[in-house]
């Protein structure tokens, strides 16, 4: 079977590929390994991350994407080929066409950076389209709806909130806010309030296993083990839930305020809409335990977390490659 379209969720934290008849054919770490004095590629993807924190002198992990947006163009290419060649496979001859998705607030040049850095790396033609409306479709929102409807799509790099009413977005807001930052936080708290030293790895399986958005009752606790910064010696520490959610707290005001921010924008009768419906929350961030909660305390609206909310980008993009030529000429940008 030859494989003419794919759709990639080109997330800051996450690839996620999706091919029509197929689903869901990667969900990796957006992370290259490269050897640093002949600059080639070691390692991609789940293996690339492992080596984060690891590696000699000669051997580095990157990120080529930084809050959602291309910070390096040449290992960005080599990732996305690594990735559409793994997708088709070695025998499939002709090139797909590819869909991928963008920050709302990406800039003209940062959208011609991912458009070519596709092609060069085996695309065909490039389509992107900005992420909350993927996000939406993905969330089962119906886009073309006269009526409004909210998303807040919280990633690895950036966290985006729109309003969204016949198939266009009336309203938005871009925040370089989002998983990482979440991890900067923990890996700060626990400088500050232990004199602790951890990895971001590590400060990324606390928020996944005891990450909070509230303050609550039951705590859970996860033993962290890292360098002691006063003895220079390996330490181990109990933190727990409630000190995960003060370590969240901050950046969670800012995402609340954003989306303030986009209510204010927004013509009442749409606002009025989201009132009725409430607030659907998708991205790896919106799996936090108690974000509904906290949404709710902060603007007074009922907030819901998609189902599966890590795939509503790529699943987006996967209805989008369904009937890519009715979507070519309304939501597509291809320049």
């Amino acid at each position: 079977m030859f494989i003419r379209k794919i759709g990639i969720d080109l997330g800051t934290a996450n690839t996620i590929v999706f091919v029509p008849g197929r689903g869901f054919v990667i969900n990796e770490p957006t992370i290259v390994a490269l050897s640093v004095p002949d600059n080639t590629v070691l390692a991609v993807g789940k293996e690339a991350k492992e080596m984060i924190g690891r590696t000699p002198s000669d051997i580095r992990a990157y990120q080529p994407l930084r809050e959602g947006v291309i910070a390096d163009y040449y290992i960005t290419k080599a990732m996305l080929r690594y990735f559409i060649r793994k997708s088709v496979g070695s025998f499939n001859v002709s090139k797909p066409d590819v869909v991928i998705s963008v920050p709302a607030g990406i800039t003209q040049t940062e959208r011609r950076a991912v458009v070519n850095a596709a092609r060069e790396a085996g695309a065909k033609e490039a389509y992107i389209v900005r992420e909350p409306i993927l996000a939406a479709l993905g969330a089962g929102i119906p886009i073309n709806s006269h009526s409004g409807n909210m998303i807040i799509n919280i990633g690895g790099g950036t966290c985006e909130a729109a309003v969204i009413s016949l198939g266009g977005i009336v309203s938005w807001s871009s925040l370089r806010i989002a998983g990482n930052k979440f991890d900067q936080a923990i890996v700060d708290f626990i400088k500050k309030k232990y004199s602790l030293s951890i990895g971001q790895q590590t400060a990324e399986s606390i928020k996944i296993n005891i990450g909070s958005a509230m303050p609550t009752k039951e705590k859970k606790t996860m033993e962290v083990r890292g360098r002691d910064l006063i003895s220079g010696l390996p330490k181990d520490i109990v933190i727990n839930s409630n000190e995960v959610a003060e370590a969240l707290h901050p950046y969670l005001l800012d995402i609340a305020g954003a989306v303030q921010n986009v209510f204010n924008e927004t013509p009442p009768e749409l606002v009025a809409d989201v009132m009725e419906k409430g607030i659907i929350i998708s991205g790896g961030g919106a799996q936090i335990p108690h974000l509904t909660e906290f949404f709710k305390r902060m603007l007074g609206v009922n907030a819901y977390v998609a189902e599966e909310p890590l795939f509503c980008v790529a699943k987006g993009a996967g209805l989008i490659l369904t009937h890519l030529e009715v979507y070519k000429r309304t939501l597509l940008n291809k320049r």
